[in-house]
């Protein structure tokens, strides 16, 4: 018999939970139109059921105890937007034993526990969807799944966390330091209390975890991701950086190589020419290029409360119209079929073939050029152009290094040896650089 209304419970009810509330109230009349069913949001869980939210609900829809929502057999689809991975993980994996459909915005649950959810929603029959979880209102995840689906990727990369991209314009633009550039984030809001998984690139690389997983239909353990964050570029590597005509930006990186993936985070300097280079703000974008579409970029607010509201909202109603048609799972939740899903190792970060940004601080003395160069050259390192600019200091001067394309573990080893030279008086800067996108 075809359903005439669907219910969907909500397990958080903070910033993107309140946005949910909102579409639900507000576009009501619009999801009945696109979906052909009514559906009603009549369950939400939190512990703080008194802080006004500043959207109103009917007596005894909010409650503080998530078995009301996940065990209530009138449910159909929960969405959990608690974050984190206790007790969300408990909760999802419950709500999948009785038998409900999941939606998610969950990253970092998805990129670590991922395969134990997938498994217990196959048992169960089950739908788990994800779209919010990287990139906010950007639709990438369904572009993959669907759209783009009968193309094999090569690579997939992009700007993926609007924190880090807005440090990193501010200091563009203005020539500041990074520690002031962080304090006005957290005043803005744009940076949490504690911004460690912004800065450091952790939340970039949960989210090119799944989209790796994605494209290339492998499994990516999460912790073999070679990650850096932003916190040791200064405002002098970007000036160095536009007088070469780049950007710095935190960069994701996939690509699908001879029997191994490459998947890495971090600042990576590209051509301000560039479509990406122009990706500023809080602003996220994701790239993709498939052997019959070519490349693709996605762009748009890679967070906040209506951006990210909107993507859980076209999961829930993808399900809802699944639900009417009698289907159970129209798309692999992954992208691939999981029978067909294949482990590939990670290519370890030592293999890596890139070029390379270096500065170092060294003696201001005759002979110091020669004596890096020489290293390099011993290693297997090519370079391809160089500034020396004035120095302003009593006794060190900055030389700046572009090289032509090398292995990491050349220039690992090569920097090691340099480093032991009593000409250098600071560690030398390292940014890779990013000339072909793929």
């Amino acid at each position: 018999m075809q359903k005439t209304q669907i219910n969907v419970g909500l397990l958080g009810f903070g910033t993107i939970g309140t946005g949910v509330v909102r579409v639900f109230q507000q576009n009501a009349e619009v999801i009945r139109q696109r979906t052909g069913v009514e559906m009603r949001l009549t369950r939400i869980a939190d512990l703080d059921i008194t802080t006004d939210r500043g959207v109103t609900l009917p007596d005894g829809v909010l409650v503080d105890d998530a078995d009301a929502v996940v065990t209530d057999p009138d449910i159909d689809i929960v969405i959990e937007l608690i974050g984190g991975y206790k007790p969300a993980l408990q909760f999802i994996l419950k709500a999948i034993e009785n038998g409900k459909h999941i939606v998610t915005a969950n990253k970092a649950l998805m990129a670590v526990h991922g395969q134990e959810i997938i498994a217990a929603a196959s048992r169960a029959r089950v739908d788990v969807k994800f779209e919010a979880a990287v990139g906010g209102g950007i639709p990438v995840i369904s572009a993959i799944k669907e759209n783009l689906c009968a193309n094999r990727f090569s690579t997939v990369l992009g700007i993926l966390n609007g924190t880090c991209n807005f440090i990193l314009t501010k200091m563009t633009d203005e020539g500041s330091d990074f520690a002031p550039v962080l304090a006005e984030a957290q005043e803005l809001g744009y940076a949490e209390a504690d911004p460690t998984f912004d800065i450091e690139g952790v939340d970039t690389a949960h989210k090119i975890a799944l989209l790796a997983s994605l494209c290339f239909g492998t499994r990516i353990d999460f912790e073999q991701i070679y990650t850096e964050g932003i916190t040791k570029v200064t405002a002098v590597d970007i000036d160095f950086a536009t007088q070469m005509g780049y950007k710095i930006k935190l960069l994701a990186i996939a690509r699908q190589g001879d029997g191994a993936v490459e998947v890495r985070v971090h600042p990576t300097m590209i051509p301000e020419s560039y479509q990406l280079a122009e990706v500023d703000g809080v602003f996220n974008a994701v790239r993709l290029s498939g052997d019959f579409v070519g490349p693709v970029l996605l762009y748009g607010s890679g967070a906040g409360m209506d951006a990210t509201a909107s993507a859980v909202m076209g999961d829930v109603m993808s399900i809802g119209r699944s639900i009417c048609a009698g289907a159970v799972v129209q798309t692999p939740i992954m992208g691939y079929c999981q029978d067909q899903v294949v482990d590939q190792p990670l290519l370890p970060m030592s293999e890596i073939i890139s070029r390379y940004y270096l500065r170092f601080t060294t003696l201001d003395q005759t002979g110091v050029l020669a004596k890096i160069s020489t290293i390099l050259g011993q290693h297997n390192i090519s370079i391809q152009s160089m500034i020396q600019p004035e120095s302003h200091a009593a006794d060190s001067v900055p030389i700046v290094l572009m090289t032509h394309e090398a292995k990491e573990a050349d220039i690992t080893n090569a920097l090691h040896e340099i480093g032991q030279l009593d000409i250098i008086q600071e560690p030398t800067c390292l940014i890779r650089i990013v000339n072909d996108l793929g």
